[in-house]
């Protein structure tokens, strides 16, 4: 079986591409995610370009010696280059209807095809262990992909750093929060 697992970034700073690690963030990488994937044997890992998220797995990329292969695609959604006073009602909305789309963003259905096709080229590759490491919104969003309920108030509370796992066989794909074991 393939497992892939979905990661969320530690804690940054802010939001925009540059935004570090808060300290506890920092913390996080350097514990909590490397002791987690220390004996998962993975083989390849997977970042969205930003550095919150490079960042986030760096630790763990340093301690098992691989390279972190950086791929656009997984860089956060974007809801709109406007300025939103409401965002959080907007986002609501990009749940309920996944072609919504304002100005200079990107729907729902945009932004799960980019994640998507990234996790496609990873299920077709050899490997059996792999870390995918991306920011909340398109990580909701590739998870509602496989697990149609997951959505707004899911997203809502998930943490950062947060783990899933998809998991692939000859027969289904499952995903399932790696450390709760619970999704939805």
């Amino acid at each position: 079986m393939k497992k892939i697992y979905l990661v969320r970034h530690c804690k940054a700073e802010g939001q925009e591409p540059e935004a570090p690690l808060t300290g506890q963030g920092q913390e996080d990488a350097e514990c909590t995610i490397v002791d987690f994937f220390e004996d998962k044997k993975i083989e390849i890992i997977v970042s969205s370009p930003y550095v919150r998220a490079i960042d986030t797995i760096k630790p763990f990329s340093k301690f098992i010696g691989r390279e972190i292969s950086i791929d656009e695609r997984l860089k956060e959604r974007i809801l709109s280059t406007a300025e939103l006073g409401d965002w959080l009602i907007k986002l609501e909305q990009t749940y309920d209807d996944l072609d919504l789309k304002f100005e200079g963003g990107e729907s729902s259905n945009e932004a799960m095809r980019r994640g998507l096709a990234v996790i496609n080229e990873l299920i077709e590759l050899p490997a059996t262990n792999l870390v995918v490491v991306t920011h909340g919104a398109l990580l909701s969003l590739i998870i509602r992909h496989y697990v149609k309920n997951f959505g707004f108030n899911e997203w809502k509370q998930m943490k950062n750093p947060d783990i899933y796992c998809l998991e692939v066989s000859e027969k289904e794909i499952t995903v399932h929060n790696a450390e709760t074991n619970y999704i939805g």
